[in-house]
């Protein structure tokens, strides 16, 4: 079995090899190389003891990022690798960090001590595959398995339950039954763990192909990170247009969304707010008016509190808001749209709008054609650059205070009422016809 390693990554393991030290590459660039996936970093052990990597490297930058647990970082050719020495880990008494670690010069402590069988891989040319607990077979297998006793696994770090929530999505991979059964004892440890590194290891989890099944197999564990989900677990929505229970269709409407991370998000949360919406109509079905609102001030809670970017809090919140706004397939409809929203939650609503529609009842997918053809349209719009925004005008405050506008507030009032003459095609987007029209309402204003 042989891995193609990067040269920067060789020129490392070449130095540590001619200062007489061993070097594998290990864990998730090992799994991915043998997966045929391109690793995104590589990670290398060695029995060197960091005094010594930080020696062989003294001609190299290094960034002392964990030292006191054996790691080193160098940079090598503009990318950054983890340098560990091959230790052993105390106890754990956080449920995240290892109180000591115990340096040693046997690989197979260092193996034994890592999540699943699957990172506990290591490489080099010169030795080929070390392979101790099956990790190999577990690929071929599409298992995650953890290395020894899942109790022990779990119990030393929490976050290793999240971390199998993402490989399980992005591998596509089934978690043996014991190591589910560990996670769900243990769910109530992720307490402990930072929100951060929650919110991380559930972004990476929403964008795995295999989402839908981990939603709806670990509900139990999702719902402890965002007890705001608990609510639309079962959820029946008496509602002939659905086919899912409130949880079961986001984790469709998640799994429908392209990959991106703020779509991925608001699909989650776009119906958190139903379950408190909910009313049984004279019609016999059930209605869920407000529902956008109340989704999106969870979601804004949600995501506060894991610490979310400000930037994504409010392009989800705001992708929660509009999901459900009826867009007509008309200019003026779709221009009014444009001009209420920002370009980022235009560029991204209708796939939003396509994966909801998309996890409906089969009857109701045929709303899925028009959806794409207004979308179209509202591309077609974007690019020809028409007006749809007062920034898009051909007349600008300072014109109109020239033209004799009271100073304040008004300005805004007469470019909005300008901008929504245009979207309405009753004025064309030129400055003089846009002046003549502006005269006419500052003289009304005026008289008022």
């Amino acid at each position: 079995m042989k891995i193609n390693i990067p040269g920067y990554v060789s020129e490392l393991m070449e130095a540590l090899y001619n200062s007489g030290f061993e070097a594998y590459i290990v864990g998730g660039c090992v799994r991915d190389a043998l997966m045929g996936r391109t690793p995104k970093d590589y990670d290398i052990t060695t029995n060197a003891l960091p005094e010594d990597i930080k020696k062989c490297f003294s001609k190299y930058r290094t960034i002392l990022i964990g030292e006191k647990h054996g790691t080193v970082a160098v940079v090598s050719a503009g990318n950054t690798v983890e340098i560990t020495t091959y230790r052993i880990d105390g106890d754990y008494s956080d449920n995240r960090h290892p109180n000591n670690v115990q340096f040693t010069s046997d690989i197979s402590f260092d193996l034994s001590r890592r999540d699943f069988t699957v990172n506990a891989m290591a490489y080099s040319a010169k030795s080929g595959l070390i392979d101790l607990f099956g990790g190999m077979e577990d690929i071929q297998n599409k298992i995650l398995r953890c290395v020894g006793r899942p109790e022990k696994r779990f119990e030393e770090d929490a976050l290793r339950i999240m971390r199998a929530l993402r490989f399980s999505s992005e591998l596509g991979f089934e978690i043996e039954e014991k190591a589910q059964n560990a996670m769900l004892s243990l769910k109530e440890n992720l307490d402990s763990i930072s929100k951060e590194r929650i919110f991380t290891e559930l972004s990476k989890m929403l964008c795995g192909e295999n989402v839908k099944s981990v939603l709806c197999k670990f509900a139990d564990i999702i719902t402890t990170v965002i007890p705001e989900l608990k609510e639309s677990v079962d959820f029946d929505q008496k509602n002939i247009h659905h086919c899912y229970d409130v949880y079961t269709h986001s984790a469709h409407v998640v799994k429908n969304c392209p990959g991106d991370l703020a779509l991925k998000w608001a699909a989650l949360l776009h119906d958190s707010g139903k379950p408190q919406c909910f009313f049984m109509g004279e019609d016999g079905q059930g209605h869920f008016y407000g529902h956008s609102a109340k989704s999106a001030e969870i979601a804004e809670a949600v995501l506060t509190r894991l610490k979310s970017s400000t930037v994504l809090k409010k392009l989800v919140c705001e992708l929660i808001m509009i999901h459900d706004r009826a867009i007509v397939n008309t200019d003026r409809s779709i221009k009014r749209f444009l001009k209420a929203v920002s370009p980022e939650a235009a560029d991204r609503i209708f796939d939003l709008k396509i994966a909801d529609n998309a996890s409906l009842a089969p009857a109701y997918h045929t709303r899925i054609q028009g959806l794409e053809e207004t979308c179209m349209r509202m591309r077609e719009i974007i690019l020809s650059k028409e007006c749809v925004s007062e920034k898009q005008l051909q007349i600008d405050g300072n014109d109109l205070i020239k033209l004799g506008a009271p100073q304040g507030k008004m300005v805004g009032v007469l470019k909005n009422t300008l901008l929504d003459l245009v979207i309405d095609g009753k004025v064309e987007n030129t400055k003089p016809e846009l002046e003549l029209v502006a005269k006419k309402l500052i003289l009304e204003l005026r008289n008022d």
